[in-house]
């Protein structure tokens, strides 16, 4: 079965079925059939559907379903026109393409954690697993792609999508000051590399966010603190200046946000103009009027199974995204697919009684 129903607590019961609040976030709108592929019978069911799918999404280690006959090239023979998209820890090339991967271990390998954190001695991945987003995202948008090569062309095609190469390539901007500074970049807590003061700065109450991206909101931000003198000095004339002269301009920053309150800073920050914010604990975000106004928050169920869930972030003015089914319970959806398939009842219940389709409660 899929491992992260286990992934708990916290977990929620719903009916006899345990679901995992990490299994809930990513889940939602899916029917789930669970078969043995490894049987004939299972691999044979997978191939019946592929010859009327559009897209094949698959993520065992390279080389696994070819074994069951259910590699890309197996699949294309059935249906030429079908996007194959193969996501794994490496890739399906390359001397590490055998490994398996995490988000935790990319987020080493790439790069990412040793820009993150406040120094090289303690190294930090990032709260949430950003490895995973990105290919997820990335595998989107090539299928995306893959699909309108498809209207033009007819065919099909296999992507390749590595948890290693997504890392790599969300270094971004950090790759690129390697690449054409040749300096190594090392982690600077909350500060950024290139602009300045962009970072987080200590008030009598707690932490705000300055985020200043521009010369006209670093002279707004110096009347904020009633120091028009540190806009009119010349090493903190642009950001290029405050940049090469951060730690002056930074400490002094310090000391005048110090001496402030947090919310009646950011208030002052917003009437100028000057970007900035608090740093909020998950329930303070839910609780936020604006994230409340913009919908973020949706309920789905009745009274017996309510279930919340963070809606999907953009909203579209003529196919706006529903919320259409809650995650399923293993092999939910396995009558009801292997019925539309043209099984009869009776040959669904010999695949189940045979272990080759595990049918779910209400599957």
């Amino acid at each position: 079965g899929d491992d992260t129903r286990g992934w708990g607590p916290p977990s929620i019961e719903i009916g006899e079925d345990s679901f995992s609040s990490y299994y809930l976030s990513c889940n939602r709108n899916k029917r789930s059939l669970a078969l043995d592929i490894a049987k004939p019978e299972g691999a044979e069911i997978i191939r019946k559907l592929a010859v009327e799918a559009d897209i094949v999404v698959e993520n065992f280690k390279t080389g696994t379903l070819e074994r069951y006959g259910l590699g890309y090239a197996d699949l294309k023979a059935i249906n030429p026109g079908l996007i194959y998209c193969s996501i794994t820890g490496f890739g399906q090339t390359g001397p590490y393409a055998a490994r398996g991967g995490y988000d935790f271990l990319i987020q080493g390998m790439g790069g990412l954690m040793s820009v993150t954190g406040e120094g090289p001695d303690a190294p930090v991945k990032v709260g949430v697993p950003v490895i995973d987003l990105f290919t997820g995202l990335y595998a989107t948008i090539a299928m995306q792609a893959a699909l309108r090569h498809r209207d033009k062309t007819g065919a099909g095609q296999h992507i390749d999508c590595a948890l290693l190469d997504t890392a790599v390539g969300i270094l971004s901007n950090q790759a690129m000051n390697w690449l054409v500074g040749q300096k190594v970049p090392k982690p600077m807590g909350n500060a950024h590399p290139n602009v300045v003061p962009y970072r987080t700065f200590a008030a009598k109450d707690g932490h705000v966010i300055v985020a200043i991206g521009s010369d006209s909101q670093f002279a707004a931000f110096c009347d904020v603190l009633e120091r028009p003198d540190l806009r009119a000095r010349e090493e903190f004339d642009g950001n290029t200046g405050r940049n090469l002269n951060r730690v002056e301009l930074e400490a002094e920053l310090e000391n005048e946000i110090g001496q402030r309150n947090s919310a009646e800073l950011l208030a002052a920050m917003d009437v100028a103009g000057v970007p900035g914010g608090p740093i909020n604990t998950i329930d303070a975000v839910f609780a936020d009027a604006h994230v409340q106004a913009r919908g973020m928050l949706q309920e789905f169920g009745g009274e017996e199974d309510p279930l919340s869930l963070v809606r999907f972030p953009p909203v579209m003015s003529g196919s706006p995204a529903t919320l259409r089914r809650r995650p399923p319970a293993l092999g939910a959806d396995g009558r009801g697919v292997l019925t539309e398939m043209g099984l009869t009842e009776d040959q669904i219940e010999s695949l189940a009684a045979a272990g080759i389709v595990q049918l779910g409660r209400t599957g």
